[in-house]
């Protein structure tokens, strides 16, 4: 090889070495400065629901770790979650716009709506698993519906007729309805609504007999003897409602359906960023009054971050899936 060669080789090395290490030095830089200004966390569904009780706990914490940067909630529902989901998924990847939400916009909405803007699978970098909630199925106190069984007796002998609410088309609460009303064959008729406390509004005033909903949201109303319990989806009863069984021992062997609430960042975000988010976030979930807080709202603080939470996401679309084209759930 000719000396002037060998030398350009080595000085278009030298410069690809130097300009990775900046790149790299550039990212650690912002790590070490992140958050320097106000970051937003956007919740695609409307205030007062579950989802939006969980960001705003998160939003202060993070806030408080933070030397009081502020971490703050911006609510952007509309289409099941996937306003509020694209509009991050198209934000600069810097860690100042995050995303916390239910499962639809990460897990279903992919297998219900054909316009998608985004892709689930490749629009966002995982972060963490903030909190699984039970998903409780509730109905108003004039129903005289005192369990599930009676609720599948109705439902048989006046089929149409029982409408249940919930917080959306593809929400988690609106296929748990789908997939009992597959599970059991009864002909119950889905009233979505936008957002989970609009539903819970309707079902305390009695416009609709029952809903499935979180048991953040449910707690309160069942305490107040506005609304009664009969049945837990999820696979164990909740802790929170230890008297009330759940759908699977209640004579509908199987039944499982539950929520979470996750966090990420709009994919290509730094991996200093993402890794300074999920040590603030898995520390935040060992707090003993974050922990206080969510056991009151029944909810368990989450276990995985990063690439584990990754794996997570992967799971839960495979399951949610599989149970929207078995149920034959559509959007409404």
């Amino acid at each position: 090889m000719q000396p002037f060669c060998r030398r350009s080789i080595l000085i278009a090395c030298g410069i690809a070495i130097f300009a990775g290490s900046a790149c790299l030095l550039a990212g650690t830089a912002a790590a070490e400065n992140y958050p320097s200004r106000p970051v937003k966390i956007v919740v695609p569904f409307p205030a007062g629901g579950s989802n939006d009780i969980v960001a705003r706990v998160v939003a202060q914490k993070l806030s408080e770790r933070n030397n009081g940067q502020t971490f703050y909630v911006e609510n952007r529902g509309g289409a099941g979650g996937n306003i509020g989901a694209e509009a991050v998924a198209g934000s600069d990847p810097d860690g100042y716009t995050l995303l916390l939400t239910a499962p639809p916009p990460l897990t279903i909405n992919a297998a219900l709506y054909r316009d998608l803007r985004y892709d689930p699978s490749t629009a966002f970098a995982p972060v963490g698993l903030i909190a699984a909630v039970p998903i409780v199925l509730a109905v108003h106190p004039s129903t005289g519906i005192k369990n599930v069984s009676e609720l599948i007796a109705l439902a048989k002998a006046k089929p149409g007729t029982l409408f249940f609410g919930s917080s959306g088309n593809g929400s988690t609460n609106h296929l748990a309805g789908e997939l009992l009303r597959s599970m059991t064959g009864i002909d119950i008729v889905h009233v979505p609504y936008k957002g989970a406390a609009p539903a819970m509004n309707d079902l305390v005033a009695g416009h609709i007999p029952m809903m499935f909903d979180n048991i953040p949201a449910v707690l309160p109303q069942v305490k107040g003897k506005n609304i009664n319990a009969i049945a837990v989806a999820g696979s164990k009863r909740a802790s929170a409602l230890p008297d009330v069984p759940t759908i699977s021992e209640s004579g509908v062997p199987g039944f499982e359906a539950s929520a979470w609430f996750g966090l990420v960042a709009p994919a290509k975000t730094s991996a200093p960023v993402l890794a300074k988010l999920e040590g603030d976030i898995d520390a935040i979930l060992k707090m003993p009054d974050v922990q206080k807080r969510f056991d009151e709202l029944g909810a368990e603080p989450g276990t995985v971050s990063g690439a584990a939470f990754g794996k997570f996401l992967t799971d839960e679309t495979a399951k949610w899936t599989k149970i929207i084209r078995e149920s034959g759930a559509k959007v409404d």
